[in-house]
């Protein structure tokens, strides 16, 4: 195993010592521990270690993420620790992995996905009100240009605003100053961080799609580790795999990132997957929306060996068929093609420039 240390027991049995990567906020602790429990009950006799980093878009706060301009903000520097084999796996929300992930990684575990959707969470002198019921010209703050397109012209009597840094400190800043009525976050996020109470509103699709990946957890290793591979291949879930890989086939095509509005719904229902994706000018008020569905129904009298070698979208996943991959990874890029064709290009081109000159 490259650069795996290991320690032993009393019997003198070499033990695998397995190092994770995490970002240090608290919220990715959180998650990192989430997936190490669950390795740890898979296989009891490894011993794991959890090495926290500080990335780029954590030091960063003073300025929108659209605005920076990297694409992989929150990665880069867990990327870099894993490429010196100083951990061996690192724990990402997927929807921070740019969608073409350096030489030499995978994604080799995409967990069962948490609630996708935004969520509303009001100052506490709101209580009780919806995004409907605030009163006009509310500032609400959100850090992503794809909530605030949807929103702007979904609840047009409201102001939005660029709120930074992490959980703890935006929550900090709604509740201790009087700057936002609302602020819009992940639902997964405040879930997983105990904080369901603090939810007023969950958005559904007709209000705000979500981000591609949202709500997912993701396990980055070394593409050239094979037993790492196979021993985290067990916590894929096979539904979210197959969602995950068509919203990141979409995006990959229409070429979009932190700095363009982009959103999407995906569905796996009766063996057929459905893939909703929407693009959008910055205020909103130019769009392109549409769905599309594939069959991903596996045929299981025939297992298949999927190469190991092969990556979908960043996302090597050998115990899941290929034939329903392939056509996820299908579907997405065929809705893709169809937004450009209807115009999608343009309206994203306008919505980068517009955000640069901001």
């Amino acid at each position: 195993m490259s650069g795996e240390a290991s320690s032993e027991d009393g019997n003198g049995k070499a033990n695998r010592v397995i190092r994770i990567g995490t970002r240090k906020s608290q919220l990715a602790r959180i998650q990192t521990d989430s997936v190490a429990e669950k390795l740890k009950e898979l296989y009891p006799e490894i011993h794991l270690e959890i090495i926290g980093m500080s990335t780029t878009g954590d030091k960063i706060l003073d300025t929108a993420l659209s605005k920076i301009g990297e694409k992989s903000l929150f990665t880069k520097e867990l990327e870099n620790a894993l490429e010196r084999n100083e951990v061996d796996l690192v724990v990402h929300s997927l929807k921070d992995l740019p969608t073409t992930l350096p030489p030499g990684f995978t994604i080799g575990a995409v967990l069962k996905r948490e609630n996708p959707h935004d969520a509303v969470v009001l100052h506490p002198q709101h209580a009780g009100k919806t995004l409907d019921t605030l009163l006009k010209n509310s500032v609400i703050g959100t850090s992503s240009l794809r909530r605030a397109a949807q929103l702007k012209k979904r609840f047009p009597h409201l102001e939005f605003k660029d709120i930074r840094g992490n959980l703890n400190t935006r929550l900090k800043k709604l509740d201790e100053k009087e700057d936002f009525a609302a602020i819009i976050l992940a639902a997964a996020g405040l879930k997983r961080m105990g904080w369901e109470d603090r939810i007023s509103q969950v958005l559904g699709p007709e209000d705000c799609m979500y981000a591609i990946g949202q709500g997912a957890l993701a396990v980055e290793v070394r593409a050239r580790d094979t037993d790492l591979l196979e021993m985290v291949s067990v916590l894929h879930d096979p539904d979210t795999v197959l969602r995950c890989i068509a919203e990141r086939a979409f995006l990959r095509q229409l070429e979009g990132g932190c700095s363009v509005p982009v959103a999407v719904h995906t569905e796996v229902k009766d063996a057929q997957l459905y893939l909703t994706g929407a693009v959008y000018s910055l205020d909103g008020s130019d769009s392109l929306k549409e769905t599309m569905q594939t069959s991903v129904s596996a045929d299981n009298k025939t297992p298949e060996e999927v190469d190991e070698r092969v990556q979908r979208v960043g996302v090597t996943a050998t115990k899941i068929s290929g034939p329903a991959q392939d056509g996820a990874e299908r579907l997405g890029t065929a809705l893709a093609n169809l937004l450009l064709s209807k115009g999608a290009k343009e309206i994203l081109t306008v919505a980068r420039q517009l955000n640069d000159a901001r």
